[in-house]
């Protein structure tokens, strides 16, 4: 998408046939997807409907995804702090780059509760994530995470980010 065109369609994702989110999500990601880091954190849950969409093309095809979950991270004295996992933020190849992948970001962060939003976690890029969206890896120096992971890509963005747990790990939210 450049200047010229339009913003994005963006619907629900719960309006999307769950094999073309999943055919979008192979092509973006590889078939092999789901050995990563990330599915293992939020294992066993479902996406959250009112903070996941999709992003259609002029056309209406079907070109991006987000989905949010719902975490923790289970601090040293076994307390569970609630927080949302974002992601797949996924933008099929050859539309990477348009703003795809920023509209459904925005979308998602405007449709937080602003009276008391959780926490945002993800697993990313942080020069790119951290530049247009705020989030950080300097308060998930002391988390962990289930499996491999680059330590400079677990990224949170908070209100106020002093509330956070230094330490714990995080995974499903099991509240």
């Amino acid at each position: 998408m450049d200047a010229a065109d339009s913003s994005p369609t963006l619907i629900p994702l719960d309006a999307v046939d769950p094999a073309l989110v999943e055919q979008l999500l192979d092509r973006a990601f590889g078939t092999d997807r789901h050995g990563r880091t990330a599915y293992k954190v939020r294992e066993g849950m479902d996406w959250l409907p009112g903070l996941s969409f999709a992003a259609l093309d002029d056309e209406g095809h079907l070109v991006g995804t987000i989905q949010t979950w719902p975490v923790a991270l289970t601090d040293p004295e076994g307390r569970a702090h609630p927080m949302l996992m974002v992601g797949p933020v996924a933008v099929v190849p050859e539309r990477q780059g348009e703003g795809y992948g920023q509209a459904l970001m925005l979308a998602m962060l405007g449709a937080l509760d602003d009276r008391a939003p959780l926490p945002q976690v993800l697993i990313g890029d942080a020069d790119y994530y951290g530049r247009f969206f705020g989030f950080s890896a300097a308060p998930t120096g002391g988390w962990q995470v289930p499996g491999p992971y680059e330590r400079d890509r677990l990224l949170v963005r908070a209100v106020n980010p002093a509330v956070l747990p230094s330490e714990g790990t995080l995974g499903p939210w099991r509240g």
